[in-house]
């Protein structure tokens, strides 16, 4: 274990980092032709069989600590207590045990994160019932509920939990079949619904008979719940997550965190409990090692983002979890808010994204607000993995510190690299991986894993020096974005893209890359509107027309290419154009998922006459902003 990671992306000498401990597992290779396999040397420790017995013991051992918290309607958090969560979990179990409920007929939640959801979530696993969290947004931020009904026929549920009915009642009247019950923590305000609903608190009232025993059964293979993938490529995959997957990776993540043993983290975390790293990642973490998670009701978002800060200003967190945006977002409130940086700086140890790259702009910003006013640096770390191995993979446990990198394998996880064109595959095996997705498609059962039982991830990794592949592994893109231009060059959209969104910080918000058949690379540029406002000294309305039409954000962008080829070594590396986007990606459409994630074949696709117009010089407008070279042709 060490405390102190070497520091590659600054030259002058670090401050002293906080004491924490991770993890430093040594490496072990293998090299089989051009494939590599690797692993932890050390062997992962034992876990439990269910998830629910750190339920039971955490009763036992803090009985009136807190589990999970949020904010109630007056602003006060309210708690559920350890002892609490286990009571309401036998009683709903029971109730749920007669209901003819099955992985056939699971449960659907229609809920954020909330007391009652998670208390749903717990009653289902210990009646050994799975569960699906489903994204929200895909009842109340979609008009025609595509996805919410794709979702809904994958599952073919016997019971559906809406927190509060009456906001998701639009989307359950269209998509679940009249005969399956709907409960709700909050029944619906009109008596006259064209359904019954019942009250949670119905099931609360249950008094636990025979499901105790039902529980002990309850095998590691057994699901504990159904996550969806979020839909980046193609429409969701249910993935079934057993016990045996979620408790072996919370292990590796104690391996990783041995700090979770000496101290039971503190979470204040927003990231929806219907995605990974929010439900099983983040909960996990809560649960397997005593600790207490503390649901943000915010976002970083415009509108929401200030309510993540009024519950840093109240709870002190240990290890804080975020999306990339969420860092970028909180980096300029710790430079402006002193009530902010006293109760953050004081007790946290590790700063943790995921979810995409952190650009290396925003990493060293947030390296120098937390060196002005921490006076000791905070440990940077990400993780690598999917929805399909429960979710984590890699640490960047290893003694790199900058962005891009990922790390090494966490103890018992397997991961093959293996040659798909020119790069590496990263495919994973271990006690954390799924065995296949609930009911497949055809190209599915083809395609998830190789012949070795290696699932496959579709990402690509590289040795930060293939000399010495003990320094770890850096991420080199998603294999099914890449293209080849006409010339038949390869190129490389994942680094492209994690290059143009660090050197646009903070005026690009993201970027999707084209040229596909074509004779050079062009960009959609989706900017941050409310950046490039300010740049071009623009009111808080202008349009986004206005905006993408302003001369010195067009100057801005012009530099911006030039910058960026000036590193260019061909075709492929080399931006011949790009196209200012006004209107944002859809969640309708399948441009972006509900995480935030850009879903670049569905913005080509979608797009395709922007890019075609993009392309052709009788047709381009002010969006339109051609690299100087090309001018000069």
């Amino acid at each position: 274990m060490h405390n102190e990671p070497t520091q590659t992306n600054t030259p002058a000498a670090p401050t002293r980092y906080r004491l924490t401990t991770i993890g430093a597992p040594s490496l072990r290779t293998q090299r089989q032709g051009e494939t590599w396999y690797l692993r932890a040397d050390e062997a992962l420790g034992a876990y439990p069989q269910r998830m629910t017995e750190r339920l039971v013991s955490g009763a036992d051992a803090h009985p009136e600590r807190w589990l999970a918290a949020r904010r109630g309607s007056d602003g006060q958090w309210v708690g559920l207590s350890y002892a609490k969560a286990l009571h309401s979990a036998r009683a709903i179990g029971q109730a749920l045990l007669a209901r003819d409920l099955s992985a056939e007929r699971p449960i659907a939640i229609l809920s954020g994160n909330d007391l009652g959801h998670l208390q749903l979530a717990l009653g289902a696993m210990w009646a050994g019932i799975p569960y699906a969290a489903i994204s929200p947004a895909y009842a109340l931020a979609s008009g025609d509920f595509g996805k919410l009904r794709h979702t809904i026929e994958l599952l073919t549920p016997g019971l559906v939990f809406a927190s509060h009915y009456d906001t998701f009642a639009r989307a359950i009247e269209a998509v679940v079949p009249a005969g399956v019950e709907v409960v709700s923590a909050t029944p619906p305000r009109e008596p006259a619904a064209t359904r019954g609903v019942t009250s949670l608190s119905d099931l609360l009232d249950t008094k636990p008979t025979t499901v105790d025993t039902v529980h002990a059964a309850v095998s590691p293979d057994s699901i504990a719940k159904f996550l969806f993938t979020s839909g980046s490529t193609k429409l969701p995959k249910a993935v079934p997550t057993t016990h045996r997957m979620l408790c072996s990776n919370q292990q590796m993540l104690l391996e990783t965190f041995p700090e979770f043993a000496s101290e039971p983290p503190v979470l204040v975390d927003w990231l929806p409990w219907n995605h990974t790293f929010g439900g099983s990642h983040n909960v996990g973490i809560a649960l397997y090692n005593g600790g207490t998670l503390y649901i943000d009701d915010g976002k970083p978002v415009n509108g929401k983002f200030e309510e993540t800060l009024r519950n840093l200003r109240d709870i002190a967190p240990t290890i804080y979890f975020n999306v990339p945006k969420g860092w970028e977002e909180l980096a300029i409130a710790l430079e402006q808010d002193s009530q902010l940086r006293e109760t953050f700086f004081s007790r946290v140890k590790v700063y943790f994204f995921s979810g995409a790259g952190l650009s290396q702009a925003a990493w060293d910003r947030l390296e120098r607000v937390t060196d002005q006013y921490c006076g000791e640096r905070i440990r940077i770390m990400a993780g690598l993995g999917m929805t399909e191995t429960s979710p984590s993979c890699l640490f960047t446990t290893g003694p790199i510190m900058r962005a891009g990198y990922v790390g090494l394998p966490a103890p018992g996880c397997e991961v093959k690299l293996a040659p798909v064109g020119d790069k590496l595959e990263a495919r994973y095996r271990g006690p954390h991986v799924m065995t296949g997705y609930w009911r497949p498609n055809a190209a599915e059962l083809d395609n998830a894993f190789d012949e070795e039982g290696y699932f496959r991830s579709g990402d690509a990794l590289r040795f930060v020096d293939p000399a010495r592949p003990e320094l770890g592994l850096l991420f080199d893109g998603r294999i099914a974005e890449d293209f080849k231009l006409s010339s038949g060059t390869f190129v490389s959209v994942g680094p492209m893209r994690a290059r143009v969104i660090s050197a646009g910080a903070p005026y690009v918000q993201d970027v999707v890359v084209a040229g596909m058949n074509r004779d050079d690379v062009g960009l959609l540029v989706f900017p941050r509107l409310d950046d490039c406002r300010r740049l071009a000294h623009l009111p808080a309305d202008a349009s986004p027309r206005d905006v993408v039409a302003a001369p010195a954000v067009r100057a801005y962008f012009a530099a911006l290419l030039d910058t960026l080829n000036r590193g260019a070594t061909g075709g492929a590396t080399t931006i011949a154009r790009l196209q200012l986007v006004e209107v944002a990606p859809s969640l309708d459409l399948g441009e972006i998922t509900d995480k935030g994630s850009i879903n670049q074949r569905a913005v080509l696709t979608q797009r395709a006459a922007l890019v075609d117009a993009m392309y052709e010089t009788a047709q381009r407008d002010l969006a339109v902003i051609v690299a100087s070279t090309c001018r000069a042709a």
